[in-house]
């Protein structure tokens, strides 16, 4: 939709044009897109049933929100949505340092240009990616940042301190007609929640001593980890209680929810085939489940993402090193992300020193599970009896798939490797290669064959 052509008050009295608040707009494109069955909420993923009809209720009710859950849940991701039901183009003042609507000026010098421009008064249109702002809670936010200060710099041009036109607004007012957003809410420090006290019930703006009654139209919506976990600090209980809503998020559900949200996010610079990715998100649901991970500080969703970028560069570099004309992610990868995840995951207190151990034992378990959702029902035993006949196989980081393909046993007419490569998808020669290490792999982990690693090379034999 390209810009409103109205550039004068008058041009936009003329259009039909109508005023909203925030909360009626957000309320009337929600419904309209919720009667004409449009997704509101694009690239959301395991909420549908949960999260998505909270928020949804809260919108319709006009309430401000604080969404709880720990880190890596898709709060922010959620809350970045909310730009899609905002109308597209929106007028405003030309020249109001806080984005007033032209119909409905609340600053003293916005009115007095109205009063003296009437019909003529200039206009321009704000696209609503602009009216949202967002802000990252740090112990050092400052009541000058969210809400104002007195600006030395227009004191110093003539006015004096008890003009009103002296103060140079903060984050919230600047998004009058807006949506702010609080991301880790509670790393507010206290008297700086005070500060939003006002702004979120009274709706003006209180800056050294000056009560400037600002009619703000505002939706503020935060995020925080829960309080029992992060302690660094607290949601006040009067700011905790000016928000309508307070909705706890969570992880993944299902499994198919947590592959999309890592096939979505993911930046992948080689191709990964999905049960690669699945064996990723088992591997982070089992963490989720352990009683050695510290389950307060949650494992984001970004450790399953972080793996498959980590998996799809090893394959990348694997294709520079050995000239393949394609790259694609192989299991033996895996062990490259479990290499340099382990950062990112809390362990219990007496875990210390068993962490590698955890995390390699809770890899196979996800790959084993993986082996037996997909090749669940075939016949691998004519491959196991080449093997245990004296077969040898060779994978590792630096072999090519064209050489792991070659080095297969010769199976005669059997054409158990193409029924596994159909099982995992594996219509290119990478992919091929992919589909029968992951079998291996199972037949390993089920003890029916053995492997021998090291210097960068495994063997099944």
């Amino acid at each position: 939709m390209m810009r409103p052509p109205a550039t004068t008050v008058g041009e936009l009295r003329a259009s039909g044009h109508e005023l909203r608040t925030v909360r009626a707009e957000l309320r009337e494109n929600l419904l309209a897109a919720l009667r004409e069955g449009r997704d509101p909420w694009p690239g959301i993923h395991g909420f549908e049933h949960t999260v998505v009809p909270q928020l949804e209720r809260a919108l319709l009710a006009g309430h401000d929100v604080v969404l709880l859950g720990e880190r890596g849940q898709g709060k922010t991701r959620l809350l970045r949505t909310l730009v899609g039901l905002l109308d597209e183009w929106s007028p405003v003042i030309e020249g109001s340092e806080i984005g007033e609507h032209p119909f409905d000026p609340i600053t003293a010098a916005s009115r007095r240009r109205a009063d003296e421009l009437g019909d003529d008064l200039p206009i321009t249109w704000r696209h609503r990616e602009e009216r949202y702002v967002e802000k990252l809670a740090t112990p050092d936010t400052s009541v000058a940042d969210l809400i104002g200060d007195v600006d030395p710099v227009k004191v110093a041009e003539g006015r004096t301190l008890g003009d009103p036109e002296t103060i140079h607004f903060g984050l919230v007012p600047r998004s009058h007609r807006g949506i702010v957003a609080i991301n880790e809410l509670p790393d507010l420090a206290e008297r700086i929640q005070v500060a939003m006290l006002n702004v979120m019930e009274e709706r003006d703006v209180q800056v050294r001593g000056y009560v400037l009654r600002l009619p703000l139209d505002v939706l503020v919506v935060a995020s925080a980890n829960p309080e029992d976990y992060t302690n660094r600090g607290r949601i006040i209980t009067p700011l905790k209680d000016r928000f309508g809503a307070e909705i706890r998020t969570h992880y993944p559900l299902s499994l198919a929810d947590e592959v999309a949200v890592v096939r979505q996010e993911a930046t992948l610079v080689a191709d990964v085939p999905d049960h690669l990715l699945e064996v990723l998100a088992r591997f982070t649901r089992a963490l989720r489940e352990s009683s050695a991970v510290d389950q307060r500080s949650g494992v984001s969703a970004r450790f399953a993402i972080a793996g498959a970028e980590t998996v799809a560069a090893a394959a990348l570099h694997r294709a520079a090193r050995q000239g393949e004309d394609e790259a694609v992610a192989r299991p033996v990868d895996l062990e490259t992300a479990v290499e340099v995840l382990g950062g990112k995951i809390e362990f219990e207190q007496g875990e210390e020193g068993r962490e590698d151990e955890v995390l390699d034992h809770l890899l196979r378990m996800a790959t084993a599970e993986t082996v037996r959702e997909h090749l669940r029902g075939l016949d691998l035993t004519p491959l196991v009896a080449a093997i245990t006949g004296g077969a040898l196989v060779s994978t590792g980081e630096q072999v090519a798939a064209a050489a792991f393909l070659a080095g297969l046993p010769d199976l005669g007419e059997l054409p158990l490797y193409d029924e596994i490569a159909d099982r995992l998808g594996g219509d290119t020669p990478g992919r091929r290669a992919g589909a029968v290490e992951l079998a291996l792999e199972g037949l390993y982990l089920s003890r029916r064959i053995s492997k021998e690693t090291g210097d960068g090379e495994t063997v099944y034999g």
